[in-house]
């Protein structure tokens, strides 16, 4: 039989088969999967084939393969620095869920998961949520980052879970395709998902106030379907999302608005620092490259991991 991943829990997973039935299915053997060191072999969305078994009268699946990946995403297993924990497989768009306080994304977070994403070619789209929750001043904030990563190529999006402001326009975007959400723990994945199917009645948890950080909601990752004709991964909330596996050379290729400039550098394998006749730097001194996005990219290039820089959003210098 063959099926689709919905819920990973380290030893059990919760599979889709083409009939419509779930089952719980274990793996045969251990998987290895080349140029992938994770500490998971089988992830949500993975595609896989599985049989079916009864032991003491209960039915169940061994997974014998898994299809290759479309895409993944990964971030720094937590124990094991040198290897990956696979987020999520196969997924069409990543949602990254922004706060500008309550909890705090910073423009660092955001652009390391943003170089992520385009590493593993996942189309991502920025989530400005609890904007009922903002005053004029913040407000002015949250266009300022807008007007910072559209001018990018990235889709943003404002809305509010509470009010279900823009809600409709997030599920058209989302309509027949698979999503995942991510974003800090706090900034209102669940509420969000809950919103678009107040069915599901995902478990929240109230902002704790004294460390203004959200408390983690989620223990795995896990897909649902959706009654609007879309799917969605929910995942544990992202705290430090490590870049892996790209080298300095190639780094500036997922800065879009760096890539497209870098063949107008002086050499080939600039790596916009010091060399002379830089064409990044020319346009980040021009104005036309934000300094948030530099100082990422300087970090990300320097292997800075230093729980991400507080930087002010409008901050020049």
């Amino acid at each position: 039989m063959k099926g689709t991943v919905y819920k990973s829990t380290g030893s059990w997973y919760t599979v889709k088969a083409e009939n419509g039935l779930f089952y719980e299915c274990r793996i045969k053997g251990k998987f290895r999967i080349q140029g992938i060191k994770s500490t998971n072999p089988i992830a949500v969305g993975d595609k896989v084939t599985f049989k079916l078994q009864t032991k003491d009268e209960k039915t169940q699946g061994i997974i014998s393969e898994i299809e290759e990946r479309e895409n993944y995403i990964v971030r720094r297993s937590v124990n094991l620095s040198k290897r990956t924990h696979i987020l999520a497989a196969n997924i069409d768009q990543l949602f990254l869920v922004i706060t500008l306080n309550n909890p705090p994304t910073f423009t660092s977070f955001i652009d390391r998961f943003l170089v992520t994403a385009e590493a593993y070619h996942i189309k991502t789209v920025l989530l400005f949520n609890k904007m009922d929750a903002y005053n004029n001043e913040e407000t002015l904030e949250i266009e300022y980052l807008k007007a910072i990563y559209s001018a990018i190529g990235y889709e943003c999006l404002t809305l509010s879970a509470q009010t279900g402001a823009n809600i409709d326009r997030l599920k058209l975007l989302m309509k027949g395709k698979v999503s995942i959400f991510a974003g800090h723990s706090g900034v209102g994945k669940s509420t969000l998902i809950n919103t678009l199917e107040p069915g599901l009645d995902i478990k929240t948890k109230e902002i704790s106030e004294q460390h203004l950080q959200g408390q983690h909601t989620t223990t795995f990752a896990e897909m649902y379907d959706l009654s609007f004709d879309a799917k969605i991964i929910d995942t544990p909330g992202v705290k430090g999302f490590g870049v892996v596996d790209i080298e300095k050379e190639e780094l500036s290729d997922y800065f879009p608005e760096f890539f497209k400039r870098k063949e107008h550098c002086k050499f080939n394998n600039c790596l916009h620092l010091k060399e002379p006749q830089c064409a990044v730097k020319e346009a980040l001194e021009a104005g036309e490259i934000p300094w948030s996005r530099y100082r990422s990219y300087v970090q990300i290039l320097e292997g800075e991991d230093a729980h991400y820089r507080t930087d002010h959003w409008d901050e020049e210098n």
